[in-house]
């Protein structure tokens, strides 16, 4: 199966690109490089686009709520993060457009959640570098910030340990403590994996490249033993 002709997704996103060669980069998956002949993939114009869309979250939520910067915090952590984005991509049919190989494609490739999170960022990257700052704004409004009104009404701003600690509170009295257990790697790339407790019970593990990442990870993963999620 070859990736659909570009044309249809630019229809579908009401951008044109000037340089189609920026387009074709931010839809081409690592595991495509070799087997197409193409000699780069997206993951740069990743690093570039979670920046835009970082940006453009941060001033719209600024813009249109007077809420405290807390709360703000976790309404763009919604906003950004992959399971929202994966689900606007899947909406555009994204997928259809990638440049996988032949191995990431029959496993799926085209549907997995991190995927197509991550070539949304790539996508935004490419817009922000061929049309500017403010078309790649409207993108990010028109596709992605327009849905905070039904994450916010699904609970999406809520992490998982606010939630966990809610829980923990309501059912049982007690208030969840975090533990790290382990951590290995270099500085610039470090693993830890944090520990949920209540009380001296140890409910789960999570992993993250940062504490608090490996404590959100934990916390998910302890509602679904606790079966709270």
């Amino acid at each position: 199966m070859y990736p659909a002709p570009i044309i249809s997704l630019e229809k579908t996103i009401g951008v044109t690109f000037r340089d189609k060669e920026l387009l074709v980069e931010a839809l081409t998956h690592r595991s495509a490089v070799r087997r197409s002949g193409l000699k780069k993939h997206n993951e740069r114009f990743e690093f570039l686009g979670d920046a835009v869309l970082e940006l453009v979250a941060t001033e719209y939520l600024f813009r249109v709520s007077e809420k405290p910067e807390g709360e703000l915090t976790n309404y763009r952590s919604a906003l950004v993060k992959g399971e929202h984005l994966a689900s606007v991509a899947k909406e555009m049919k994204l997928g259809e457009y990638l440049h996988l190989s032949r191995g990431e494609e029959a496993s799926g490739g085209r549907e997995k959640p991190s995927t197509l999170a991550n070539a949304l960022e790539a996508l935004i990257g490419a817009i922000y570098l061929d049309h500017g700052f403010e078309a790649a704004q409207r993108f990010c409004q028109d596709f992605i910030l327009v849905r905070l009104r039904e994450l916010l009404a699904a609970g999406k701003h809520r992490d998982e340990k606010s939630v966990f600690q809610e829980k923990a509170q309501e059912v049982l009295g007690i208030t969840p403590h975090y533990d790290v257990i382990s951590e290995e790697g270099p500085d610039h790339d470090k693993k830890f994996v944090s520990a949920a407790f209540l009380g001296e019970e140890k409910i789960a593990e999570g992993m993250g490249s940062s504490k608090q990442r490996a404590e959100l990870d934990a916390a998910k993963n302890a509602l679904k033993v606790k079966k709270w999620a």
